[in-house]
C-alpha cells in the first residue's frame, strides 16, 4: 500500500496543492490549499483513494461510508464502488449542508440502503478544524446510525483531531501535511 499512497501523493501534490493567500471553510487563513476534489475526480486518483480508503476500513464492521455533499461526494463514490469490486460491499450516503427544500425534507441521502443502529464511516477530504465532520456526524447520528470511524485524506494538523477527540472520534487519516509532501517527492 506504500506505493499507492505514494502515487496518490504525487497526484494531490501535482493536481490539488496550490499556494497563495487562501480562506478555509474554517474561517482560517492559510498559505495553502489542498482542493482535494481535483484529484478524487481524477480517474487514477479516484481509484487510488477507494482502494486506500478501503484498506484502512478492512479491519471495522461497517456497512456503509458516507460524507458532508459536495467535498465528499467522490469519495464515498470512489469507496463504494471499490468495495464492491473487493468483494465486500458498503453503501454510500452523502449528508446535506441544508435541508432538502422539497420532498422528504432531509439531512442524509441514501438511508434507504441502511437500517437504524447500523454502523458507518465518516469520510471526509482535508481536516482543519474538524468542524464540517463533526457537524455531518451529527446528522449521521440523528439518522439512528452509529459512527464507527472518522477518515480525512488529509490532516492539516491544525486542531480538527483533537476536536473530533473531543466529540469521541478517532480521525484516521491517509496523510498529515509533512507525510504527504515526504511521500510525494
Amino acid at each position: 500500500m506504500l506505493e499507492l499512497k505514494r502515487r496518490l501523493a504525487r497526484l494531490l501534490v501535482e493536481k490539488s496543492y496550490r499556494e497563495g493567500d487562501f480562506v478555509l471553510a474554517s474561517g482560517r487563513r492559510s498559505d495553502y490549499y489542498f482542493d482535494c476534489r481535483v484529484t478524487a475526480l481524477h480517474a487514477e486518483g479516484a481509484w487510488l483513494i477507494g482502494t486506500l480508503f478501503n484498506d484502512m476500513l478492512k479491519g471495522l464492521d461497517i456497512k456503509g461510508v458516507g460524507g458532508m455533499t459536495m467535498g465528499a461526494d467522490p469519495l464515498v463514490s470512489a469507496t463504494t464502488v471499490i468495495s464492491h469490486e473487493q468483494g465486500r460491499p458498503l453503501h454510500g450516503l452523502l449528508v446535506r449542508k441544508e435541508a432538502k427544500g422539497h420532498g422528504t425534507g432531509q439531512f442524509v441521502e441514501g438511508l434507504g440502503n441502511f437500517s437504524a443502529g447500523d454502523s458507518v464511516a465518516m469520510l471526509e477530504d482535508v481536516v482543519t478544524t474538524g468542524g464540517s465532520l463533526l457537524k455531518a456526524c451529527d446528522r449521521v447520528r440523528a439518522a439512528d446510525l452509529s459512527i464507527a470511524a472518522v477518515c480525512a485524506i488529509l490532516d492539516r494538523e491544525e486542531g480538527g483531531r483533537e476536536k473530533l477527540q473531543e466529540a469521541g472520534y478517532d480521525l484516521l487519516a491517509l496523510f498529515t501535511r509533512k507525510e504527504l509532501v515526504d511521500l510525494a517527492c
